[in-house]
């Protein structure tokens, strides 16, 4: 083996191990902009939705800051959505991360969740694609109490109901001149197949065995109150957009976030019997 040649070998054999150190020093290098991105010290301080986003996700689920930031985090979430102006992107996604934060303590997604998201989203889309071919204009909603719409495991909250119960009256105790104008707007709605109206009709059917107040949460001061009898129908027309669906469904909280771009029913409460 000649001079050259062996100096070749020599100086291959030292750049590989160049670029060993550069990666062990690079893989430090990570590790410390990880650790210091991080860093939660001042966290109960934070003003950043993302910050805090995080943390709730990465915290142990008996971390007593939870009890502070959580709700934080969550008039943080409206206040922005408040705040924002009409097709922000990030609306839709803050609307979403409110209704995980009222399921649950943070907005940490499984696996499992994630694949079901996926699937779902799926089924909507095949479901759009039925409904254009079939050319029918209503998309129907259903979200069965115990499932999506009130899990299992849902969180009752006492005396809410009954504060609720001085709001509904009032809401369903309306002008008949009111109701008439309510009455011909839902009407002029349903015959309106223009594609460009910037108006839709949400009809909620509520199953359940209690009254409810359906609220409606879009950007800024969009919001808008249905009161729906039990075992009845209600039905308001609204501005398209992204939405905050809440209520509480006989004590239990539901929450979902809807996009209205044409006529959709939402059904809470037990199925119908089959």
């Amino acid at each position: 083996m000649n001079s050259s040649y062996a100096v070749k070998i020599l100086s291959q054999m030292f750049s590989f191990k160049n670029i060993f150190f550069l990666l062990i020093l690079l893989s430090f290098s990570n590790l410390s902009a990880q650790k210091k991105s991080k860093d939660y010290s001042n966290i109960l301080n934070s003003t950043n939705i993302y910050e805090i986003d995080a943390y709730l996700r990465d915290a142990h689920p008996d971390d007593p800051k939870r009890t502070v930031l959580k709700p934080k985090l969550v008039k943080m979430l409206k206040e922005y959505i408040r705040t924002a102006h009409v097709g922000d992107q990030r609306v839709k996604d803050f609307q979403e991360k409110i209704v995980l934060l009222r399921k649950r303590s943070s907005t940490r997604i499984s696996f499992e969740e994630l694949n079901e998201i996926i699937r779902q989203k799926q089924i909507a889309k095949f479901k759009e694609e039925l409904r254009k071919k079939d050319g029918s204009s209503i998309t129907y909603i259903t979200t069965v109490y115990g499932s999506e719409s009130v899990p299992n495991n849902a969180t009752t909250f006492g005396n809410s109901v009954d504060t609720e119960v001085e709001e509904f009256k009032m809401l369903l105790s309306v002008s008949p001149i009111e109701h008439k104008n309510n009455t011909v707007k839902i009407l002029n709605s349903l015959f309106d197949n223009n594609p460009e109206s910037k108006e839709s009709i949400v009809m909620i059917e509520n199953r359940s065995d209690c009254n409810l107040i359906m609220r409606i949460e879009g950007v800024g001061n969009m919001k808008y109150r249905l009161a729906v009898p039990a075992h009845a129908q209600n039905t308001i027309v609204v501005s398209k957009g992204d939405y905050l669906f809440s209520s509480l469904v006989c004590g239990a909280q539901y929450a979902s976030q809807k996009t209205v771009q044409k006529a959709i029913m939402v059904a809470l409460g037990d199925s119908p019997a089959k």
